[in-house]
């Protein structure tokens, strides 16, 4: 028979059993909806967090005294805590030391903070941060309009600011911002620059920040005021891994840090923020796929059980056609693809509701949309081989029906 006409019994067949077919279907798209929508959630918070923790610049790692992320409990957060504080004097060591590097940059940050220009005010949930110059390749700063810092603003202790696009617009909605004094916490300073927008993450935007010379802030709100975060880039991604092992290396001197005593600071990089998230949300997936397992088990006894009834059923049909000349690989076909139709349409059914329920959760969380391809095609891998899995006995026990028997059965 030709394929064509296989597909035609196939849908035939489970057309003539409605509520055995539906059942079975809906086990499969129970399954299949299992994996691709947790999938997809899991997708878009990915996609949404790589954007949103991707700050650093290219080949770029952070010193800092707090882990990027934090996952134990009290004890684990005192331990922290009481870690000494990053100081600027020992940035300049390390600067001083890693000849190796392409930039070294700190930068020192003070949250919640108002900034005021004329009678228009931001509100109190500002960020400004002291930093030098070498930290705006390393966060991938890019101004804009106007000027970055140099060299002159940290020596000079310069009172001048480069404010984020929100706080520019805030400030000023119908005019530009540069050399515009705003004031902050009782210090007037001057505009210099505008930074690009970084976009947002999980709807909240990443451009309510501003920026001061290090030395400036630091006179403003004090040098022990918060600990010093220090970037770091390497020349190329080649030499980046071993640049990460010096600075640790050298800064572990620089705190006097003897053989096998552990580091009492944190270094981090996209990488491994990246690698964090994803052994958190590998248990929610691997969870997924053992519900989605139990249940397409459940599918897949379903189908046996539905084309087991379908070949006796279909016995004096078999008979005549094994009769007049069809094969036992023809009937073996036939129930397989039977079996294998029957997946597939439960599996798209199953696909199409995941994506659709997955992105509507995620969009919740005001992640962005995706479609994970990756699992759509190993749901479709999936349901063909649940088909041919759980069809194959049906299908050999139609094929090996003694024709003359089949004839006679009633």
């Amino acid at each position: 028979m030709h394929i064509i006409e296989i597909i035609k019994v196939a849908f035939g067949s489970l057309r003539s059993n409605k509520l055995r077919s539906t059942l079975t279907i809906v086990g499969i798209i129970v399954g299949i909806f299992s994996i691709i929508a947790i999938s997809t959630v899991i997708e878009m918070l990915q996609t949404t967090i790589e954007k949103g923790v991707s700050q650093l610049g290219q080949n770029t790692f952070q010193i800092q005294k707090w882990p990027a992320i934090q996952s134990g409990g009290p004890g684990e957060a005192a331990k922290f805590r009481n870690r000494p504080d990053i100081i600027l004097e020992e940035f300049y060591l390390l600067k001083e030391k890693l000849v190796e590097a392409k930039s070294v940059g700190a930068e020192q940050w003070s949250f919640g903070r108002v900034i005021k220009a004329g009678n228009r005010e931001t509100n109190p949930n500002v960020q400004v941060s002291g930093c030098t110059p070498d930290a705006f390749p390393n966060n991938k700063w890019t101004v804009e309009d106007g000027r970055a810092f140099n060299e002159k603003d940290i020596q000079s202790y310069s009172k001048v600011i480069i404010l984020g696009p929100d706080v520019a617009k805030k400030l000023f909605p119908n005019y530009s911002a540069l050399n515009q004094e705003v004031t902050v916490d009782g210090y007037k300073l001057r505009v210099i620059g505008i930074l690009e927008s970084q976009g947002d993450i999980f709807g909240q935007s990443q451009d309510n920040f501003a920026l001061i010379p290090l030395t400036a802030f630091q006179s403003m709100y004090g040098k022990r005021s918060r600990s010093i975060n220090i970037t770091v880039m390497s020349h190329d991604k080649e030499t980046y891994t071993e640049l990460m092992q010096i600075a640790e290396g050298y800064f572990r001197t620089i705190r006097k840090l003897g053989p096998g005593e552990e580091n009492n600071f944190d270094i981090f990089s996209n990488e491994s923020i990246l690698t964090r998230i994803n052994d958190i949300t590998s248990g929610v997936r691997i969870g997924s796929i053992v519900v989605a397992a139990i249940a397409l088990l459940a599918a897949g006894v379903g189908i046996m059980n539905i084309m087991l009834v379908s070949v006796t059923e279909r016995t004096r049909e078999i008979g005549i056609r094994k009769a007049i000349g069809a094969k036992k690989v023809n009937v073996l076909v036939q129930f397989i693809v039977e079996a294998i139709t029957l997946c597939l349409i439960g599996g798209i059914a199953g696909i199409f509701l995941g994506v659709l329920v997955g992105n509507l959760a995620g969009s919740f969380l005001n992640a962005n949309a995706v479609i994970p391809i990756d699992w759509v095609l190993i749901g479709v891998f999936l349901c063909v081989l649940i088909g041919v899995t759980f069809g194959t006995y049906p299908a050999y026990k139609a094929a090996n029906l003694d024709p003359i028997e089949a004839l006679r059965y009633e």
